[in-house]
């Protein structure tokens, strides 16, 4: 089961498993007391959240991911992200509104995208992780096997045309539909539906 929350300026995700539940993405720091607003309505508890994965460590993306540590989620970090970690540390430093907390990687459990299934398949969740570095180098897209795809900012595949030299972005996209995906889920536009969806896993 998936929930869409949406509580400031980037779509975040919920991927309940039968063993552990995953949060994709988080959105700017100072968006808190919203997140816990919108994961309330859904009957969320931060208790609730065994992981978080970042599509990707731009700061629209990862602004809470201290603050749901130090309430006991952990940080799920795909090994080609590593060195991207503290990409948005300088971008936040420049206003101290954001009272932004840099990520400690230290306790953060890393995983290859070929160790990915595995992982989730521990959690009760069936899917994959993969890299779609198109948009940036730690870019990576969560693959459900009931067809819901996470994709981050990956451009969405309706403007495939109008990236003709871009060659890197057709190889995600590729990717992704070498999968069969049925909804895509992108982080600043509403959800694609590649083909009629059956189920009710999305909420």
């Amino acid at each position: 089961m998936v929930s869409k929350l949406k509580y400031g300026n980037t779509n975040t995700f919920f991927v309940r498993g039968i063993g552990g539940n995953l949060l994709i993405d988080t959105d700017y720091a100072g968006t808190l007391p919203a997140f816990y607003r919108a994961i309330k309505e859904h009957n969320i508890k931060i208790s609730d959240i065994t992981y978080v994965l970042a599509t990707h460590y731009h700061p629209d993306h990862i602004g809470l991911v201290s603050q749901l540590v130090k309430q006991g989620v952990k940080l799920l970090v795909v090994n080609t992200q590593s060195r991207y970690i503290h990409f948005a540390d300088e971008i936040f430093n420049r206003d101290k509104r954001f009272h932004y907390e840099p990520i400690n990687i230290e306790n953060a459990i890393i995983i290859g995208s070929e160790d990915s299934r595995k992982f989730l398949k521990n959690i009760g969740i069936e899917g994959e992780i993969i890299s779609t570095a198109s948009h940036s180098n730690d870019s990576i897209s969560l693959i459900l096997d009931n067809g819901i795809c996470f994709v981050g900012d990956l451009e969405p595949i309706e403007y495939l045309e109008a990236y003709e030299e871009n060659a890197a972005l057709r190889d995600d996209w590729n990717l992704v539909m070498n999968y069969n995906p049925k909804i895509i889920c992108y982080s600043h536009a509403n959800e694609k539906v590649i083909q009629r969806q059956t189920n009710s896993d999305f909420i």
